[in-house]
């Protein structure tokens, strides 16, 4: 039994963790938020360039916009890895700060693009640019955050994606009233890239380093957020080294390759449906400019699945596949609709596009079960890669599946769609089987049930893994 003054320190301690999160939320999500938020027009930014000249400004035949999608991600995919090692080893504020500049810098030089060629060189840059963003963005989550924690966080801040989205409908909009000799499509990337180019200073001003360099918090606000990561069995991220065993742990880990599937096979619709929106939404009957405004509620109702799925999968800890699942399983119906489009109405049409913005709620959850499931840094850091190497090779595929030569039904990318979908569904209920039994020979071997003792904070203060950790149970 707790006497009254351990109950009412209890109580006290209780109370400064909650003010210390609360100025760690204050202090860390509306930046990791905005940045999201300007990540993903930068993304979809040429979807709309595409309606507004692009193409013809710049030439463009057959296949060559799928490229200027596609090398995109091949950026991203040569520097996933070494970013991963950076963002471990480098100052975090400064490292994403100095990387926004250049991000920013790259955006604002695609306006100066007049052919094929140039704007592979823009967007291969651009995807190496980008490619620091989610994973330093994860590593900072499983930073400053709990696991009962990082789900909803997650959620937060990659709801950005769809609010940026949302801004970007209406940002393009308002310049595809623009006439003039430079173009609304080149004034699209000038405009936006001079505001990352901005946020970056906001970035090195205000983003810490890490909690020990936290000058927002008092030197006891900061003991209290480290004593806070070292009780939730996550691991610390400071002061660590690469080491060469976790990464062959982690290649040799079953749930590696369950969640790299699972994210190549929801990225390839992605990556078809981010680039083309525009373009399949005009072929519904809609002109340029109205194309641009239909994405405003698909984004408002992607926006409100991420945060919606996030703060479930923060509530209820062993419901993050099953979320995927319920995620998916509208695609699925809205790419067959889409799919089957000659015999529908364009109202059934725009329904089925609507029922795709389920969708990209299926990678926050999937980094979720990264943050959740995976200790020590190496180890997470490296499946933090390998994450974005299938989020990678997923989105150079998903534009090559909209053949020129099928528009503007497209039959081949909606029918891919739905398999890959489909694929998602068995993956997921194969990773949950699988942690389910994996915390039952864990509780089996170490003869602990799990409502027990969680004893994995034993070993919060060393470089362990997951493998490694007594007490540690998996989040599915």
């Amino acid at each position: 039994m707790l006497d009254s003054n351990q109950i009412g320190q209890a109580t006290t301690d209780e109370d400064i963790s909650r003010h210390v999160l609360r100025k760690i939320d204050t202090r860390l999500i509306p930046l990791l938020f905005v940045t999201y938020m300007l990540n993903f027009m930068d993304k979809t930014i040429l979807s709309s360039a595409s309606v507004f000249g692009l193409k013809e400004d710049t030439g463009l035949r057959g296949q060559e916009y799928s490229w200027v999608s596609s090398i995109f991600y091949v950026g991203y995919l040569l520097w996933t890895y070494p970013t991963t090692i950076l963002i471990a080893r480098l100052p975090i504020g400064k490292y994403l700060g100095a990387n926004t500049l250049f991000w920013g810098a790259v955006v604002a030089l695609t306006a100066a693009c007049t052919g094929f060629r140039g704007l592979l060189a823009a967007r291969f840059l651009l995807g190496v640019a980008e490619a620091t963003i989610t994973p330093a963005f994860v590593f900072v989550t499983s930073t400053w955050y709990t696991r009962e924690e990082m789900p909803s966080r997650t959620g937060i801040w990659f709801s950005g994606n769809s609010f940026g989205g949302l801004l970007a409908s209406l940002f393009a909009f308002w310049i595809g009233h623009v006439h003039d000799s430079v173009g609304p499509w080149r004034w699209m990337f000038i405009w936006l890239g001079t505001a990352i180019f901005l946020w970056a200073f906001v970035l090195l001003r205000l983003l810490p380093d890490s909690i020990s360099t936290a000058e927002f918090l008092t030197k006891e606000e900061r003991q209290v957020a480290n004593e806070r990561i070292v009780a939730a069995g996550t691991g610390q991220t400071e002061r660590t080294d690469w080491r060469r065993e976790q990464v062959t742990e982690c290649l040799v880990d079953p749930k590696t390759w369950f969640i790299f599937g699972l994210e190549v096979l929801t990225q390839i619709p992605n990556g078809g449906t981010q680039n083309f929106a525009n373009i399949v939404i005009k072929s519904f009957g809609f002109t340029s400019l109205q194309s641009t405004l239909v994405n405003i509620p698909y984004s408002i109702l992607s926006a409100t699945i991420i945060a919606g799925t996030g703060h479930l999968a923060g509530r209820f800890h062993q419901a993050n596949c099953l979320l995927i699942v319920a995620a998916v399983i509208p695609c699925v119906i809205g790419s067959a609709l889409i799919y089957s489009r000659a015999q529908l109405p364009s109202s059934v049409q725009l329904l089925g596009y609507f029922l795709l913005s389920s969708g990209p709620s299926a990678m926050p959850l999937a980094l979720s079960l990264v943050q959740t499931n995976y200790r020590g840094v190496t180890k997470k850091m490296t499946m933090t890669a390998l994450l974005f190497l299938g989020y990678c090779a997923g989105n150079i595929a998903g534009p090559q599946l909209f053949r020129e030569a099928e528009a503007p039904l497209y039959p081949t990318a909606f029918r891919s769609i739905v398999v890959c979908y489909g694929l998602v569904i068995v993956l997921v209920i194969g990773l949950r089987c699988y942690l389910k039994w994996q915390n039952a020979c864990r509780d089996w071997n170490e003869a602990i049930v799990d409502q027990g003792p969680d004893h994995s904070d034993t070993h919060a203060h060393h470089e362990l893994t997951d493998w490694q950790t007594s007490g540690f149970r998996y989040r599915y």
